[in-house]
């Protein structure tokens, strides 16, 4: 696998559910710090939605605390995020970023295609 991959969108109706997963290639000799979720609504800028870091520190938007959370896992390289309580102005294209680090303190970050999440009321 060479890139970051989103899965895990669909259409849900207002209160539901849906889970984000996202999967980040290995890179060699880099590590990865951050792990982001990011969100775009049509004719909207992209937003960030939830931060976590290698230690498992979590950062939340405003607008999602309470009903969603992120996690990950360091072995396989995944991020997920638990949506709850959804609702329509949830409705965007979800993107997961990736920030690697090596031992230099070089970094990068990579984007993946993205996902639909589709909220109806």
């Amino acid at each position: 696998q060479e890139q970051v991959v989103e899965s895990g969108g669909g259409l849900v109706q207002a209160g539901g559910s849906l889970r984000l997963s996202c999967t980040a290639p290995k890179r060699s000799t880099f590590n990865i710090r951050n792990m982001r979720w990011f969100r775009q609504a049509a004719g909207n800028q992209r937003e960030l939605v939830a931060t976590i870091n290698s230690a498992g520190s979590t950062n939340y938007a405003d607008f999602v605390k309470g009903r969603f959370t992120i996690s990950r896992d360091n072995a396989d390289y995944t991020v997920t995020l638990q949506m709850n309580s959804l609702k329509p102005e949830d409705t965007a294209v979800y993107y997961c970023n990736v920030e690697y680090i090596d031992s230099d303190g070089f970094g990068f970050a990579s984007w993946g295609q993205g996902t639909q999440v589709t909220v109806s009321s």
